[in-house]
């Protein structure tokens, strides 16, 4: 079949965060996409809503039966008032509201082979295996990428078929890999060097490879792939180079990735052959054994007409029967598997597989999503067809505390889905319970939906809080689904907690757009803290995230922590004083602020990195800095001569440039851009070879050009050259913005504008790059009469109305700020002979972005929700870590507190400290004991300490030791509420 026509222009700013992960070619063969689901219960909404986020070209759905009540656990889409609607038509609107590019349509009558026919991936998702081998079969027969998907109360199948034949054109989500060139010899083979401290171990025998930006041996550079052999000592083979030209310098060798056929067995064939990928046999084993579950629950129903009871024991007894006489899975057609069922695994998915959880379907449902655009856009290996997860550690591990049938029968609930695993009794602890959801973006809305569709927080005593200080961005769209565009511009926690109360009206939620950090605690203290009961993070920042997982530690709150980057994500849970502490990722914490040494940004770059920081710090001091310092400097009615120099000087100067007046139109701008590319681009690099010469040696014989400090070249201003243009239309414009001046942007204008203008003189601009370059002593850079000339031209400058500074916007494409920093980056690559980066990539590193797909946020929230549910089943906090005065009665003292510890847990107390004050040491005279026991715990505190609780404060933190612990226990403490 045809695909939608794929030539309509790519909304970047909607899905600039995806195409970092996916690509542009990847992004126009998913729009372009038509996509059939059937079936809407909470799985299939799962699916749907990913695909919508992500842009495909048209979605139909299918599932003609009504709502029900069951449905409302898991299905994000439906509400009461849907019930005994059809589930596809209650769908259709909201889906559609996510993405209005996207079409999405309803089909009312059975999947047949003709329609099948119209689509490029088909999803049944809860569907009896009958009608799965049926479609299946069909797709197979047809070449449609097939796909079926179920969830079981906390077990999950994926299966997916992509044909005998299907082509992987992109297999790995990692960039090209590229490196930088230090020689290549004439010879065959040729020999490639690569720069020192190039990635050379990531290059492997056999792998294809391509050139670009090579000076000399220029026959290398676009050539058709070559394969490399991988020497001893990291050096690379090429192929023959003999009559190739002398290589002189630069370039760069990139990568070229192989494709890579799938050959995908159908359904019915796999079901007897399942290949699933595990690391250990036990896994495999424990795979198949699910695999066999699922045959056995679609057995059951076809005998019984009717899916096994919550909890029954008679009906998953009859399952296990049934699994036990199904015919043996093959390793081959003719070898069978000789594996014994888990009978145990089998009876407990029996027993739980009546329901439906919100997030086993959101896990679940992203996997699959992912899937599909695996077989849309032909980038990423798909999966190996079968794919088995299971959730069952989050029952209770003691059998005693399992639900029964009667506490899993249907109520005509919103939340029967969810009962008929965990029960009522469970249900109703969740209601009660009072979190902190901080951060309302695309993982806090995904978070957002698992808490209402659970009921977390929505019964009477219970309640969120969601804190997010951010306002919606349109780019926010593509993956925080709870935000339409006409939310863009509004409090993300406000919307967020509007939209989380119309998936769930019990739900009590309250937005906060306070930040959480050291500046709040005032509003995040012990009065906030002691109704909280826990908190889940869905943070940006490792230094964010350090902070909340402080606080969690502090007043003993589980923290439940997730996090994305393109394709990966996690979900991690931190108790305080039962798992290990959070701890950001070592690179991570190490890179997430840290910027590069001065002197190697500005003068001895090496790395695109590098001449991305320069041009980025170029950006601030031209076009920010500097209009804020000319505007201090008129509101204070100062000289420029009383300023801070040289530090002051040494900023505006580039500022004025050739200009001697303020610019008064748009040729003055371009002047002042002319000369400040010949300043940074030309001049600056032959100021720079005069102080280290090309054959500079050191002391020890070592060429001081070596190494990763190449040495530069000076560039010849070329009309004709793109990017040398660029540079000048994106200063001119960002000059004149801060100048109140119009701009422009014409090319062809500016071309010949610049054949015009007079060539600025090296004698004039000579000051500039001096000072510039840093490199000269202060004395000599501001000489007395070139400071007198320069404050007068400053003075003269300066007058006028106030200057604009302007602020770096990554996200607008219409500003010049991205096109002028990329430009610079590109520029400083050639003069140092750096493999540049393309403009996106250039935008993410500058812009700091983290790449991101709805795919994997929703994934990453799923396995969050289960976590959720461990905490409750799994948390066992002591009772003594938490020690509430009682209402209406005098606060204890220090005896009583100490027999209240002994009497009720068991703890002989031997130390008990608050910050550095000891409060008590079993050691003590029977004086000093005497002394401190009478008195009341607070009073005890405020006579070692001199302060007194502060107004609010709820909780004292003791630490102690007890009588028998190891010196080298880390001992929880004890937080004495007031």
């Amino acid at each position: 079949m045809d695909a939608l026509d794929a030539s309509k222009l790519l909304d970047e700013e909607l899905y600039s965060r995806q195409l970092y992960v996916l690509g542009s070619p990847a992004m126009q063969r998913i729009q372009g996409a038509r996509v059939l689901v059937s079936g809407l219960q909470g799985l299939g909404a799962e699916v749907a809503k990913n695909l919508v986020l992500m842009g495909v070209g048209s979605l139909t759905l299918h599932d003609p039966h009504p709502t029900c009540w069951s449905d409302l656990a898991a299905q994000f889409l439906l509400s009461e008032q849907d019930l005994e609607r059809s589930r596809a038509e209650a769908s259709q609107e909201l889906l559609a509201q996510l993405n209005r590019a996207v079409q999405v349509v309803v089909h009312t009558g059975d999947i047949t082979e003709d329609l099948l026919l119209d689509f490029q991936v088909v999803v049944l998702t809860a569907a009896k295996l009958e009608e799965q081998l049926k479609v299946g079969t069909l797709c197979h027969k047809h070449g449609v990428c097939f796909l079926a998907a179920d969830t079981r109360g906390l077990v999950g199948q994926l299966f997916c078929d992509f044909g005998e034949d299907f082509t992987v054109q992109d297999p790995t989500e990692a960039e090209p890999l590229t490196a930088a060139i230090q020689h290549i010899s004439q010879g065959s083979p040729g020999i490639l060097t690569l720069r020192k401290g190039a990635n050379t171990h990531y290059f492997r025998d056999g792998d294809l490879v391509t050139f670009s930006g090579i000076e000399g041996m220029v026959e290398l550079n676009d050539c058709d792939p070559r394969s490399i052999h991988v020497r001893e000592d990291g050096s690379l083979e090429i192929g023959d180079t003999t009559t190739f030209s002398r290589y002189l310098r630069g370039g760069a060798i990139t990568e070229v990735k192989r494709p890579k056929t799938v050959r995908h067995k159908s359904l019915d064939t796999a079901l007897l052959q399942p290949h699933v990928v595990a690391q250990s046999s036990q896994e495999v084993h424990h795979a198949h054994c699910l695999h066999q579950a699922f045959c056995a629950l679609h057995k059951f129903q076809h005998l019984h007409g009717r899916p096994p009871q919550p909890w029954d024991p008679v009906d998953a007894e009859t399952v296990v029967g049934l699994a036990r006489d199904l015919e043996p899975l093959k390793r081959t057609e003719e070898e069978p598997l000789e594996e014994p069922l888990d009978e145990a695994l089998v009876r407990t998915v029996a027993l739980s597989s009546a329901g439906v959880l919100s997030p086993m379907v959101a896990m679940l449902g992203a996997v699959a999503a992912q899937e599909v655009l695996k077989a849309i856009s032909r980038k990423f290996m798909p999966l190996d067809q079968w794919l088995y997860f299971d959730a069952l550690d989050c029952l209770p591990e003691d059998g005693e505390l399992l639900p029964s049938p009667e506490d899993c029968a249907l109520r005509g609930s919103r939340y029967d889905g969810q009962i008929a695993v965990f029960g009522a009794g469970f249900q109703e602890k969740l209601r009660r319970q009072h979190y902190l959801l901080v951060g309302a973006g695309a993982i806090g809305c995904e978070l957002l939906k698992v808490f209402a569709l659970v009921g977390l927080g929505a019964g009477n005593s219970g309640g969120l809080t969601v804190v997010d200080m951010d306002h919606i961005e349109r780019s926010n769209l593509s993956r925080q689904f709870l935000f339409r565009s006409q939310d863009v511009g509004r409090p993300k926690a406000e919307v967020a907690a509007a939209a989380a109360r119309g998936l769930n009206p019990d739900l009590q939620v309250i937005p906060l757009t306070y930040p959480l950090d050291p500046t709040t605690e005032h509003i995040y203290g012990d009065n906030f803290f002691s109704r909280v009961d826990g908190v889940a993070a869905a943070l940006d920042s490792f230094q964010a995230r350090r902070y909340v997982a402080a606080r969690c530690t502090h007043y003993l709150k589980p923290l439940l922590e997730a996090g994305t980057s393109g394709t990966w994500g996690s979900a991690t849970v931190f108790m305080p004083h039962v798992t290990e502490a959070y701890r950001a990722p070592a690179s991570a914490a190490a890179s997430e602020d840290a910027p590069y040494p001065v002197c190697t940004v500005r003068y001895f770059p090496s790395t695109a990195e590098h001449t991305l920081q320069w041009a980025r710090h170029e950006f601030e001091e031209l076009f920010r800095l500097s209009a804020e310092t000319i505007n201090h400097h008129q509101q204070a009615h100062t000289s420029l001569a009383d300023m801070d120099e040289p530090q002051t000087l040494t900023l505006l100067k580039p500022v004025l440039g050739v200009l001697r007046v303020r610019p008064q139109n748009w040729q003055d701008c371009v002047a002042w851009a002319l000369g400040h590319w010949k300043l940074c681009f030309h001049y600056g690099i032959k100021q720079l070879l005069r102080h280290f010469p090309p054959n500079k040696v050191l002391e020890d014989g070592t060429p001081f050009w070596s190494g990763p400090k190449q040495c530069p070249q000076p560039l010849e201003f070329d009309t004709n050259q793109d990017t040398h243009l660029l540079y000048v239309l994106a200063a001119a414009n960002l000059y004149a913005q801060m100048h109140g001046l119009p701009g422009s942007q014409d090319w062809t204008a500016l071309r010949e504008l610049l054949k015009l203008l007079p060539q600025p003189d090296p004698q004039q601009m000579a000051p500039i790059f001096a000072s510039n370059l840093e490199l000269a002593s202060a004395s000599a850079e501001f000489g007395p009469e070139q400071q007198k000339e320069l404050n007068k031209a400053l003075e003269v400058w300066s007058v006028g109305p106030p200057l604009k500074p302007l602020m770096f916007e990554k996200d607008d494409d219409s500003n010049f700020h991205v096109d002028f920093v990329v430009a610079a980056a590109s520029l400083r690559c050639q003069n140092y002979g750096i493999p540049p980066v393309n403009r996106a990539q250039s935008k993410r590193i500058v812009g700091q972005i983290i790449p991101a797909i709805a795919t994997t946020t929703a994934a990453v929230a799923g396995l969050l929700g289960l976590e959720l549910y461990k905490v409750f089943h799994h948390l066992k906090w002591t009772s003594w870590d938490r020690l509430k005065v009682p209402a209406g009665q005098p606060e204890r003292t220090l005896e009583s507190l100490l027999a209240h510890l002994q009497e009720q847990h068991g703890l002989r107390v031997r130390i008990l400290l608050h910050g550095s004050a000891l409060l008590y040491a079993a050691g003590w005279s029977p004086e000093k004991q005497a002394q401190h026991l009478p008195l009341r715990v607070t009073e005890l505190v405020q006579q070692l300490t001199g302060q007194a609780p502060a107004p609010g404060q709820r909780v004292l933190v003791l630490e102690l030791s007890c009588e028998g612990d190891d010196e080298d226990t880390a001992f929880p403490p004890l937080h004495y509420e007031l």
